[in-house]
């Protein structure tokens, strides 16, 4: 059993203090992808149940990203909770509440606070606020930054 697993079974445990009905059909150990570049987590369907799959950057996280991490996927196995729905958030708010977790639909990796090493090749900046868009593939954004507000309301430019 690695550090995983035995995060897996305390955030279980949590979420079904809470009544919150994750599936009674988790695959006890965790598994670790070491290619995913871009998530930090998933649930996926085997069969009748599920795995938890993290990866292996959060095995330098802290404890509490992981378990954040691992109560975010755990919710995908909720009945009705496949994506990021009303009743999905519903579920996170209630963990976010009791244990003082942040679980949100996507999380970046300073929130998680371990570094990020993803290779940036596209740069997108708000005019008014600063805050940067860093992106690896040439999605909409930037391509065409014009058509896309800031969280703030300003405008985005491609800087590189």
């Amino acid at each position: 059993m690695n550090d995983f697993d035995a995060l897996l079974i305390r955030v279980a445990a949590q979420a079904r203090a809470l009544d919150i009905p994750i599936s009674a059909q988790i695959h006890p150990e965790v598994a670790v992808n070491r290619r995913a570049a871009a998530r930090f987590g998933c649930c996926r369907r085997q069969g009748k149940g599920y795995r938890i799959e993290l990866s292996d950057r959060l095995l330098e996280a802290v404890e509490g990203a992981c378990c954040q991490t691992l109560a975010h996927e755990l919710l995908h196995t909720c009945p009705g909770c496949q994506n990021h729905g009303p009743r999905w958030k519903s579920y996170a708010q209630r963990m976010n509440a009791a244990y003082g977790y942040h679980i949100a639909r996507t999380d970046t990796c300073e929130a998680l606070g371990i570094p990020d090493c993803r290779p940036v090749r596209y740069l997108v900046v708000c005019d008014q606020c600063g805050l940067e868009y860093r992106r690896a593939k040439a999605s909409r954004l930037v391509q065409h930054p014009e058509r896309y507000r800031c969280r703030c309301g300003g405008t985005l430019t491609r800087r590189y």
